[in-house]
């Protein structure tokens, strides 16, 4: 079998924040280099001006720090917290023009991650009192995977796989092209045998036959359950009856999430906790 190309390993933030402030600056921030003058110091406060759950200060930190390592911050709030209009998540303090170098893109990625973590927040209040987890999805904004994900954790939400090299999510497409269910689950066990691989492998099913398939196969980690009404939900979670993780997807809302969950189905996976995001507005401000 012809392997894929390696990519190599994932961006590691100090990356993320690299490429980003070059996106930013790139030969130089003239504004501030041609009105601050060299020398000048400042401070300043990042305030909240909208309710949410706060995510991102450690992205902001690793920000200033790259732009001006003598920039100190001292930090109020964590990642996780409830906030409020009015609040203070941190300070910092060092040369001007450092600061607003840094500003925008501190304030991007926090404004984003808070977002994130609030609409998370929303889904886990719905699940409430039940066993079920909602999970994100690989619906991410390209190279700023991780930083959403992390974002998921602070709302209270659960990560799905990170990518397509820590799992293996045999999907319908892959049923089709494989040419059946058994030759997917088989193909898939057979890799990672040959390969020395320990990777959990989940599969898709798309009604109640297909799930019989996949029951009368075995070799599973997790069963995905995609595009079930709440009713047949129910019905292949007691089927399944533990012998597998069990995972509900496909057009599941914030108005429907709880309905799902009352199924016993271990995991509901959603997209939109990465890709319909409003951010939360924040702002930094001299003082």
């Amino acid at each position: 079998m012809m392997m894929n190309k390696s990519y190599g390993k994932a961006l590691t933030l100090d990356q993320i924040v690299e490429l980003a402030l070059a996106e930013d600056i790139g030969a130089g921030d003239y504004t501030s280099l041609s009105t601050i003058p060299e020398n000048a110091m400042g401070k300043a406060k990042l305030l909240v001006k909208e309710k949410g759950v706060l995510s991102g200060i450690e992205v902001a930190a690793k920000v200033f720090e790259h732009v001006e390592p003598a920039i100190k911050m001292h930090r109020l709030l964590k990642d996780g917290d409830q906030i409020k209009p009015g609040d203070v998540v941190f300070t910092v303090e060092g040369p001007s023009a450092a600061l607003l170098q840094a500003e925008r893109l501190a304030l991007n990625f926090m404004q984003l991650m808070s977002g994130i973590a609030t609409y998370t927040a929303r889904y886990v209040e719905e699940l409430k009192g039940l066993k079920t987890k909602v999970i994100d999805t690989r619906k991410t904004t390209p190279l700023l995977r991780a930083l959403e994900k992390q974002a998921v954790i602070h709302g209270g939400g659960a990560n799905h796989r990170k990518g397509l090299y820590d799992m293996i999510l045999i999907k319908d497409n892959h049923v089709d092209f494989s040419g059946g269910i058994r030759q997917a689950i088989e193909g898939a066990n057979s890799f990672l045998q040959k390969n020395n691989l320990s990777l959990p492998i989940e599969i898709e099913v798309r009604n109640h036959n297909e799930l019989e398939e996949v029951l009368a196969v075995g070799k599973v980690t997790r069963i995905m359950l995609d595009n079930f009404s709440p009713a047949d939900l129910k019905v292949a979670v007691v089927r399944i009856a533990g012998q597998y993780e069990t995972e509900a997807s496909g057009g599941i809302t914030l108005n429907t999430i709880r309905s799902f969950a009352e199924t016993g189905v271990d995991f509901i996976s959603v997209g939109a906790l990465t890709h319909q995001i409003k951010s939360i507005d924040l702002s930094l401000k001299a003082f």
